[in-house]
This record gives structure tokens, sequence and C-alpha cells, in this order.
């Protein structure tokens, strides 16, 4: 008789340190597997916010005169790698136009497109880059091809008022735009380009 109550006396005490034991490891795998959620959740969150981040258009305006149009511009031309595609109407500036010449010389591919005012005006730079090898249009079907555009690497867009000139630069009240991470509207504007060009005629240097 005394066998057996030791026996069930052992075998409870067995089975409630057998439970309590069950449930402290119940309850430390449910804080492990909620840090765990917690910490992927955390991670996904991150990535997705970077993710967004990083989408997002970079857009940055320039005004003149002397508010660091041409600086800009230049910097970005430094920044080509691949190629740049160029629109203008007038252009004479000395900066922009070395700036272009020197990125053709390290391998960046280059076109320019330009009104057919550039043929007579006094202080074009258009003999200059077409002297460098630089492929260069005049696009003479319009009244006034009046685009100031440059698309770089197929990423960057640069447009608005401001004229490649010196005027521009330091005389006039123009603006200038800057376009990142904008791949839609880098196609519609090198579509543009495209169009152009097909009626351009390639120039021939004095």
């Amino acid at each position: 008789m005394m066998k057996d109550t030791l026996t069930h006396s052992l075998t409870h005490s067995l089975t409630h340190s057998l439970t309590h034991s069950l449930t402290i490891a119940r309850r430390y795998f449910l804080s492990l597997l909620t840090v765990l959620c917690l910490f992927i959740f955390a991670g996904c969150s991150n990535n997705n916010l970077v993710n967004a981040q990083s989408s997002q258009p970079k857009v940055n305006a320039y005004f003149s005169p002397n508010g660091g149009c041409t600086e800009a511009i230049v910097n970005e031309i430094k920044q080509a790698r691949e190629s740049i595609l160029v629109q203008a109407y007038s252009f004479t500036s000395d900066p922009i136009t070395q700036a272009l010449i020197d990125a053709y010389k390290q391998g960046v591919k280059i076109e320019i497109i330009l009104d057919k005012s550039q043929r007579t005006e006094k202080y074009s730079r258009v003999d200059v880059v077409a002297k460098a090898g630089i492929p260069t249009f005049i696009d003479s079907k319009h009244a006034i091809a009046h685009n100031k555009i440059m698309i770089l690497d197929g990423k960057t867009i640069i447009t608005g008022s401001f004229n490649f000139t010196k005027g521009a630069e330091e005389k006039n009240a123009e603006n200038l735009l800057i376009i990142k991470d904008q791949p839609e509207l880098v196609r519609e504007y090198t579509d543009n380009y495209l169009k152009h060009k097909k009626h351009a005629e390639k120039y021939g240097f004095k």
C-alpha cells in the first residue's frame, strides 16, 4: 500500500515538473518566434522603405541669372559615362562646349541637334564641337528649333528655358530642371530627339 502511494506521489511530481517545464519551453518558444517575426517584419519594412526611396524621382531646379545653371550642366556632363543627346536653340557657352568635348574624348557617345540660326550665329560653338568630331546636326524644318535639352546615359534629363549660352547664365531670367529616375519620361524625350534627328541635316563645319 505504501509502495503504491509512493509510486503515485512520484508519478504526480514528475508529471507536474514535466508539465511545468513544457509550459516554460512553450512560452520561451513563443517569445522567440515573436522576436523573429518582428525582426523579419522590420527588415522587410526597411527594404520596402529603401526601395521606395530609391525609386523616387529626383528633380533639382536652378535659376538664372547667376544661379548655377551652367555649373550644374557641366557637372552632369562630367558624370556621364555612356551617352549624351543634346538639342539646343542657341549654343555659345564655352564651359558647356568644353565639357562636351572632354566627355567625347573620354569615349562618351555624343550627338547634338541645333537650330538653323547656329549656322550664322556670330558666337555659336557649332564649328568647335563639329571639328572636335562630335556628330552635329541642324534642324531647319521648324520656324525655330527651340528645345534646350540634354539626355545623359539614358537616365538623366536636363531641360527648361535655359539656353546653353553665357547670356542665359549671366543676364537672362531662366530656369533649369535636372530630372533623374524617370525612365518613362526619358523614353519620351529620347523618342522626340530621334524624331527630330530624322529630318535634321548633318552639319558641315566651315
